[in-house]
C-alpha cells in the first residue's frame, strides 16, 4: 500500500484543507505508486506563511553559528541515510542510482558548506570620513522565503535553496515539484530531526497553478527562489514584482560543447556522452548541442554513434544501467514532438528518435538516446530547450564561427570547449556568453561552493551556490557608530582636526 504523506506546517504533519490528494508514481514503472500527497490550496499556503512569520521573530535571533550547527547535523543525518535517500529518489525521479547518490551528496556538501559559513557570514568594516566614527555592515534575514524547486534534482536543489535561506535567518515555505515531492519531504524530516524549531520550515504540496501562485501573491513572503522554465520564471517575476519581492530565477539552457581539432577526442567523447545523456538529458545544464570542427566532424560522429548505440537503458536501481526514463508521459511526448520537428527541418536523425519499450521498460516513460547530425544554426531543435536525451550536432570551420554558434541562443547557462590550445581556451572563457564555462570538461558538474546561474533568458542575475546565494537570502545593513560626543555632518564636517 502506498505511503500517505502530509503537509508540514508549524511543526505538525497535517492534511490539506481541501482533503484532495494526488499520486506520485515511478517513471520507470508507472504501476508503482511512491506515495499519495495532499493537493493543497491557497489556504494551506496562508497557514504555512503565518506559521513561518511567527517563527521568524525568534529564529532570526539565534546566533548564526548555532543555526549552522543545526544545518551541519542535517548533513550528518544525510550521510547516515544517503543510500536510502538515493534509492527513494531513483524510484521517484528515475535517474540512475549513481546519479542520485551524487544528488544526495550535493545536499550533504551544501549543508556542510553552510555549517562553515555560520562561523564567517562576513560583513565589511570601513573607515569613516569623520573622526571618532566607525562604519560596518552586517547581513540580516529578509523574513519568509518561498522556495519553489524542480523535479530533476529532488534533493540537491531544495538543499541549495532551503539551507542558505535558513542559515541567513529566514523561515521558509517549500513548494516541491509535484513529480518528486517525497525526497523534499525527507529533507524536511531531516531538518526537524536536526533541531530546526517549530514553524521555521514548512512544506506544502500541490499544483504550481494553485499553491505556487498563492506563494507569489502572498504579502508576507519577502523572497522567492525558483528553478524551472523561462516561461514560468517570467510569470513569477511579473507577479512578484507587484509586491516588490526579491526574486531569484534559475531558468532554462541550450548548452553546447565545442570540440576543436587539437582536442583529446576520447575525452571529448566521454564529456558529451555524460553531458547529453546523464540524467536522461533532464538537466538545465545538459549538453543539447555539439559543435564540431569540420575537420573532425565525420570521425567524431562515428565515435559518438558507436557509443550511443551501446548505452544501457533501464530502471535506475540496476547498477549497470546508464540511462533511466524521462519524468512522465507528457515530457516524453514533448521530446518525441521535437524529434518530428527536427526531421521536418531537414536535420538527419542518426540514431534514436523512438520510445524504448523493451521488457520491463514498457511500464515506464523511456526514450532512446537521440542524435541529429547536419543540424543548422537557427533550427528549432538547435534553439529551443527540449529537456530530454536529444543531441544536435553542428559543424563549424573556424573558432570564431564556433563561438558565434555557441552564443546564438536566447539562453546562457553552461558551456564547454575541448582544446589543448591554452590561447583558444582563454579566448573561449572570455567570449562565450554563459554563466558557466568548462575547459576540457562537460557542461554538467557544478560544485556547491561556486556560484551557479546564467545570463540572458537563463535567469535574472542572481547566483545560487557558493557565497553568492547568501546575497539572495539576506539584506545588507550599514551601521554607523559615532563616538565623538557631538553632531558631525557627513560631507560637510570633513575638516580634519589638528
Amino acid at each position: 500500500m502506498a505511503q500517505i504523506y502530509k503537509n508540514f506546517i508549524d511543526g505538525e504533519w497535517v492534511e490539506s484543507e481541501s482533503k484532495r490528494t494526488f499520486e506520485n508514481r515511478n517513471p520507470a514503472n508507472w504501476d508503482e505508486v511512491i506515495g499519495v500527497f495532499p493537493k493543497s490550496t491557497a489556504k494551506d499556503i496562508d497557514k504555512a506563511v503565518k506559521a513561518a512569520k511567527k517563527a521568524f521573530d525568534s529564529w532570526k535571533k539565534v546566533p548564526v553559528p548555532k543555526r549552522g550547527e543545526i544545518l551541519g547535523r542535517c548533513g550528518d543525518l544525510m550521510v547516515e541515510k544517503k543510500e536510502k535517500l538515493a534509492k527513494l529518489e531513483t524510484r521517484e525521479m528515475g535517474k540512475v542510482i549513481k546519479e542520485t547518490r551524487g544528488d544526495v551528496q550535493e545536499g550533504i556538501d551544501t549543508a556542510y558548506y553552510a555549517f562553515g559559513e555560520g562561523r564567517r557570514f562576513f560583513g565589511i568594516t570601513s573607515p569613516s570620513e569623520l573622526t571618532n566614527k566607525m562604519c560596518y555592515t552586517v547581513r540580516v534575514p529578509i523574513g519568509v522565503a518561498g522556495l519553489i524547486s524542480p523535479w530533476n534534482f529532488p534533493m540537491a536543489i531544495p538543499c541549495w535553496k532551503t539551507i542558505p535561506a535558513l542559515l541567513s535567518g529566514n523561515a521558509v515555505v517549500i513548494k516541491a515539484a509535484s513529480d518528486t515531492p517525497a525526497t523534499a519531504t525527507k529533507l524536511v524530516e531531516l531538518l526537524v530531526e536536526a533541531g530546526i524549531p517549530e514553524g521555521v520550515v514548512n512544506i506544502v504540496h500541490g499544483a504550481g497553478s494553485e499553491i505556487g501562485e498563492a506563494l507569489l501573491a502572498h504579502s508576507d513572503i519577502g523572497v522567492i527562489s525558483f528553478t524551472g522554465s523561462s516561461a514560468v520564471g517570467s510569470r513569477i517575476a511579473e507577479v512578484s514584482g507587484k509586491t516588490l519581492k526579491r526574486v531569484s530565477l534559475e531558468l532554462g539552457g541550450k548548452n553546447a560543447q565545442i570540440v576543436m581539432t587539437d582536442a583529446n577526442l576520447e575525452l571529448a567523447l566521454e564529456g558529451v556522452l555524460w553531458g547529453a545523456f546523464g540524467t536522461t538529458g533532464q538537466r538545465c545544464t545538459a549538453t543539447s548541442r555539439l559543435i564540431l570542427d569540420e575537420k573532425i566532424y565525420d570521425r567524431f560522429i562515428g565515435m559518438l554513434l558507436d557509443r550511443v548505440k551501446k548505452l544501457k537503458i533501464g530502471n535506475g536501481l540496476d547498477e549497470s544501467v546508464e540511462m533511466g526514463p524521462v519524468i512522465n508521459k507528457a515530457q516524453r511526448d514533448v521530446i518525441h514532438n521535437y524529434v518530428q520537428i527536427g526531421k521536418k527541418e531537414g536535420a538527419k536523425l542518426a540514431v534514436g528518435g523512438e520510445f524504448y519499450e523493451e521488457g520491463d521498460c514498457s511500464k515506464g516513460w523511456f526514450y532512446k538516446p537521440t542524435v541529429f547530425k547536419d543540424v543548422k544554426p537557427g533550427m528549432r531543435i538547435e534553439q529551443e530547450e527540449i529537456f530530454g536525451p536529444v543531441l544536435s550536432v553542428i559543424k563549424f570551420s573556424s573558432f570564431d564561427e564556433a563561438i558565434r554558434i555557441m552564443n546564438d541562443t536566447k539562453y546562457g547557462l553552461s558551456s564547454s570547449i575541448y582544446t589543448q590550445d591554452v590561447n583558444l581556451a582563454m579566448k573561449a572563457a572570455r567570449d562565450i556568453e554563459a554563466g558557466i564555462t568548462y575547459i576540457n570538461g562537460p557542461t554538467i558538474g557544478a560544485e556547491c561552493h561556486l556560484p551557479f546561474g546564467g545570463v540572458k533568458n537563463t535567469g535574472n542575475g542572481h547566483r545560487e551556490g557558493g557565497l553568492t546565494v547568501y546575497d539572495i537570502f539576506s539584506e545588507i545593513k550599514t551601521v554607523y557608530v559615532d563616538y565623538s560626543g557631538k553632531l558631525q555632518k557627513a560631507q560637510i564636517d570633513t575638516t580634519v582636526e589638528k
